[in-house]
């Protein structure tokens, strides 16, 4: 079955053999006082709220301006599913008898309007509660103006509406009387009040599409779910499965054991990896192929039978691979992975072959660097992904070795952009060569320890000013004072304390030479040239082949 948009009456069914589906455009009110009646549910197995302030700002400004925020997703149906008490914060009534909607799209849009617009107490000076106060401003006279913001502890002026009231007449009419009494609003209060009822009005008639499916069963709704998402709907593919595998007697849902991997990696000081590395993982190992294109549906049926049991799987081979990775591989911090494809593919290695001999750990290494040189994996390319698979179990079960056959070593970027695999591959053969670095007082740095905790800031820039301020030479890991720049910091050191740090970042004299002349441009080109130099011959010692002409 196929859901095609097509134009349609108000409360038109669409019958099919599963399920029957009925689109109907409903007032943001009316949508707002099915979940105040606990009526409309938010299933257990749905994400949690996880709106930034700036997100929630943006759902209003779209409000007021007429734009489309995007269709609801309803599944209207006679089964108890296990769902929120609360919503937004605010306590919700029971689940009332007979016939239940499951809000299936829409969680995070929805909580942020009922959040927002449903009286709740006043927010304490600080803490969470906040962000649910959103107030409109009345009387800009520029349009560019920032029409809706949260405020901060104190008192917010007059002329700020809350979002609060816009629903509720006594609350209004309160507000009104506000504007009137305020001295900073009584001259104008006629005119912020007539803005103040538009904006209500605006809110108040606000419409928002409605796709309720009637009938089936959880399974079939959230494939429905997947027809239907041609309009524009978004869900991640783990929350997908997580609908399709949850069961009412489990209490964790797969997105909540996805959740408990994640802490567990990155309580082993590694960081977190992400929930898709973890979900392509389980994949992985359940016998999926092509884990960039994942197949949920026929996903969630491998694993239905023992969810615990590829979970289970999954935790263990990822921890296997995150120790390959800190201990053989030199990776310090997630971040640093260049790529996170190479994660879910050492942990399917180490599914199937948990204790590597020698051999094979020289031999996986050797995979890891040429992988993160060749940038294959750039693009989440599925088909290059499918066939790395493919080799890596044979490899683990002794079927075939690792080739590089098609793989080309990639020239350095000149541009520090961390998102780039390439770059992260740079950084990581950077500290694995050079090793230990060393503070403007000559200790040792907390390296690990620093990237951890501050990510690609912990990298700054030498000098500024120049047009190549951005080149990847021109970063080093070497905390300053506030206000000091690294080059001021560096030259304000006695001779041989200079040289000794600046030996420990990899600044080769004539480098050093440069900055000291103040030839910035001079510093970035000799040092580029020296690191080039260097990881290029560490690229050959692994056998790799270069994309470029070797000097």
């Amino acid at each position: 079955m196929t859901v095609r948009p097509r134009q349609r009456t108000q409360g038109e069914r669409v019958q099919t053999e599963e399920f029957t589906v009925k689109p109907e455009v409903l007032l943001l009110e009316q949508l707002l006082e099915e979940v105040r009646s606990g009526r409309l549910r938010i299933p257990r197995f749905q994400r949690p709220y996880v709106w930034q302030p700036h997100q929630m700002l943006d759902l209003f400004d779209s409000i007021e301006r007429g734009y489309p925020i995007g269709s609801i997703l309803i599944w209207e149906t006679n089964l108890r599913l296990p769902t929120l008490d609360q919503v937004a914060e605010i306590d919700v009534p029971p689940a009332p008898e007979g016939q239940l909607a499951y809000l299936l799209d829409g969680h995070q849009r929805l909580s942020t309007l009922f959040g927002t617009l449903i009286r709740r107490p006043e927010p304490p000076a600080t803490g969470a509660d906040r962000r649910w106060w959103i107030y409109r401003t009345l009387g800009a006279t520029d349009p560019r103006d920032v029409r809706f913001q949260h405020w901060g502890r104190s008192a917010p002026p007059a002329n700020l509406l809350p979002m609060q009231t816009v629903l509720r007449t006594m609350d209004f009419l309160g507000y009104a009387r506000r504007l009137a009494r305020d001295p900073s609003t009584a001259e104008d209060a006629e005119i912020l009040v007539d803005e103040a009822e538009q904006v209500a009005q605006r809110i108040k008639s606000y419409k928002i599409p409605v796709f309720r499916i009637f009938g089936g069963d959880l399974d079939r709704a959230v494939r429905a779910f997947a027809r239907v998402n041609s309009s524009g709907l978004q869900i991640r593919p783990d929350q997908m499965v997580s609908a399709l595998t949850y069961r009412p007697e489990n209490t964790e849902t797969l997105s909540d054991r996805i959740n408990a991997i994640r802490e567990s990696l990155g309580d082993s000081g590694f960081g977190d990896i992400g929930a898709e590395p973890v979900f392509q993982t389980i994949a992985a190992l359940a016998g999926e192929d092509d884990v960039q294109n994942l197949r949920w549906a026929a996903l969630a049926e491998r694993i239905s039978g023992d969810v615990d049991g590829a979970i289970a799987q999954a935790e263990v081979a990822l921890h296997h691979a995150v120790r390959f990775l800190r201990y053989e591989a030199g990776v310090p911090v997630a971040w640093l992975v260049p790529y996170p494809q190479q994660i879910v593919l050492l942990a399917a290695f180490f599914h199937h072959r948990p204790d590597p001999d020698g051999t094979q750990i020289r031999e996986l290494t050797r995979w890891f660097w040429r992988t993160s040189w060749s940038t294959i994996f750039a693009g989440g390319n599925s088909v290059q992904v499918r066939r790395a698979l493919h080799q890596i179990r044979a490899f683990a079960t002794g079927h075939a070795t690792l080739t590089s056959q098609g793989q080309y070593a990639q020239p350095l970027p000149e541009r520090f952009d961390t998102s780039d695999g390439r770059v992260r591959a740079f950084l990581l053969w950077e500290l694995n060569h050079f090793g230990q670095r060393n503070g403007l007082d000559g200790e040792p740095i907390e390296l690990v320890e620093l990237l951890a905790r501050s990510g690609p800031a912990a990298y700054r820039r030498v000098v500024t000013g120049v047009a190549n301020a951005s080149n990847i030479a021109n970063r080093i890991v070497l905390p300053t004072p506030p206000g000091v720049s690294v080059r001021d910091a560096l030259l304000d050191l006695p001779p041989r304390l200079l040289r000794a740090v600046v030996v420990s970042h990899a600044i080769p004299p004539t480098a050093l030479a440069r900055l000291v002349a103040d030839d910035r441009d001079g510093f970035i080109r000799e040092r580029t040239a020296t690191l080039i130099r260097l990881e290029r011959e560490f690229i050959e010692e692994t056998g790799a082949e270069l994309a470029w002409e070797s000097a």
